[in-house]
């Protein structure tokens, strides 16, 4: 009995040692996009941020922050795409993930609007996200 309960424990904390998490993150101007992607073994976490904050000529000031989180799947060497079900509409917010050994680009579908407000969008516009080390 004692055997199989170390038995299932290890094999629990087998599990885990293989996870890991990377952290990527852009300013760009009045942006801040920041992603963390967790992989345990074949199967990937996905959650991005955007943070956005302006203020024009006239004083006044634009501000807006969104979120999304889900599993994404493994479409590619490196590429990666989350699909996150919208509970207003009958569409999935997309998000095609290219990543490289020091950074990730980030892609979002048209569906993603309803994922966000203002001038929000999680897309880098073809800017690369900096791998944290």
């Amino acid at each position: 009995m004692k055997r199989k309960l170390v038995l299932t424990i290890a094999m629990l904390v087998s599990g885990n040692i293989f996870a890991a998490t990377d952290h990527y993150v852009l300013r760009d101007g009045g942006y801040v996009r920041h992603l963390k992607v967790t992989s345990t073994n074949d199967e990937f976490h996905v959650s991005a941020d955007v943070d956005f904050e302006s203020t024009t000529n006239n004083g006044n000031s634009a501000r807006c922050s969104s979120q999304i989180s889900g599993d994404a799947k493994s479409v590619g060497k490196d590429e990666l795409v989350m699909k996150k079900h919208s509970e207003s509409e009958a569409s999935y917010c997309e998000l095609k993930i290219q990543l490289s050994p020091n950074g990730a680009k980030i892609d979002q579908s048209k569906a993603c609007d309803n994922f966000v407000v203002s001038n929000c969008r999680f897309s880098s516009d073809g800017k690369e996200l900096i791998r944290i080390k």
